[in-house]
């Protein structure tokens, strides 16, 4: 069934939309579109927790972008994929920085539209290659913040079967093989922690772009990369919580983004800080790449400040201010 343009209107399609709506906010600073928007209501999960309501969005839109004023953004790639008629997910990849200046940083943006008004967002920030740029004690950075905890459709069980439906809804069955490769390495690799499958299912020229603004090549950086994380959290899982797919030639072809929710107890080795034998729950995203039917790239991100807060308020380290989650 095709997309009903009150889906998008008055832009061209869904990706002309988040572009357009983006730049709008976030370059020409017109904070007060986001009441057009975002529905009153609206929910959205980010790396310090769950906003219920669209004046704390206004509030911390505000607050980032004072905090920020010489940054700029633009779209590095939009997966969007319909949820129903009238409605579609989109996981926008923003690339942003100075305008003349070499250091760079990546948002992902999940957002769940229905007849143009924002209704659920998944937003993940990477907060650590700023940090890293400008030399700061991450503990302190971590601790100046507040882990404010989630709520809603994050705490729910995760998708039976992503596939068919995901956090977000039922999606449409489309380029299923694909999305049947990126579950299967999703399962094999990262949960059963089988590192010598990476090259059953990437290029061997892969690209994987992460936190800390970090670019790793080849299946040998990959395996390193990922055991880099999972030292922290030994036993820990990703599950699967959505899926959206798209092509276009613009992007390089197919895409296939997922958000995936890692839990685990911190309690291997204290990159964090001492441990606390406590579980984290971490809100991630990854977008996939294909060339020829094997994976080529992919970028993963996660808010690495807000995971170094919430394992120090599992240690009961007091926030020294407040946190603008958005």
């Amino acid at each position: 069934m095709p997309l009903d343009p009150v889906a998008y209107q008055p832009y061209a399609d869904p990706d002309d939309f988040i572009r357009e709506v983006t730049d709008l906010i976030w370059v020409d600073r017109s904070i007060s579109f986001i009441r057009e928007n975002y529905e009153p209501d609206s929910i959205v999960h980010g790396g310090y927790g769950t906003i219920d309501n669209r004046a704390e969005v206004i509030y911390g839109t505000l607050m980032r972008i004072s905090a920020t004023p010489d940054r700029t953004g633009q779209a590095e790639d939009v997966i969007w994929e319909a949820r129903g008629d009238d409605a579609f997910l989109s996981s926008h990849l923003v690339l942003s920085g100075h305008l003349q200046a070499p250091e760079v940083s990546r948002t992902i943006a999940n957002c769940l539209y229905r007849r143009g008004r924002m209704v659920e967002e998944w937003v993940v920030r990477d907060t650590l290659a700023g940090a890293l740029e400008r030399g700061d004690d991450l503990d302190a950075l971590a601790r100046a913040q507040a882990f404010r905890g989630y709520a809603g459709s994050w705490l729910e069980p995760a998708p039976i079967d992503p596939i068919v439906c995901g956090d977000s809804g039922p999606r449409p069955d489309d380029f299923r093989s694909e999305v049947q490769s990126v579950l299967e390495m999703i399962q094999t690799v990262w949960n059963e922690r089988d590192l010598q499958r990476v090259e059953s299912f990437f290029n061997r020229d892969l690209v994987l772009q992460t936190v800390g603004n970090r670019t790793i090549i080849r299946p040998e950086g990959y395996r390193r990369a990922l055991l880099r994380f999972l030292e922290a959290f030994p036993a820990g899982e990703f599950e699967v919580r959505d899926i959206q797919t798209n092509y276009d030639v613009r992007y390089a072809g197919l895409r296939v983004a997922v958000t995936w929710k890692f839990v685990g107890a911190y309690n291997g080795q204290p990159n964090y800080g001492p441990t606390t034998n406590k579980s984290v729950d971490v809100l991630g995203m990854s977008q996939f790449t294909f060339h020829k039917g094997a994976l080529a790239k992919e970028v993963r991100l996660w808010d690495d400040i807000a995971l170094r807060a919430q394992i120090a308020g599992m240690r009961g380290d007091e926030p020294t201010g407040p946190t603008n989650i958005y």
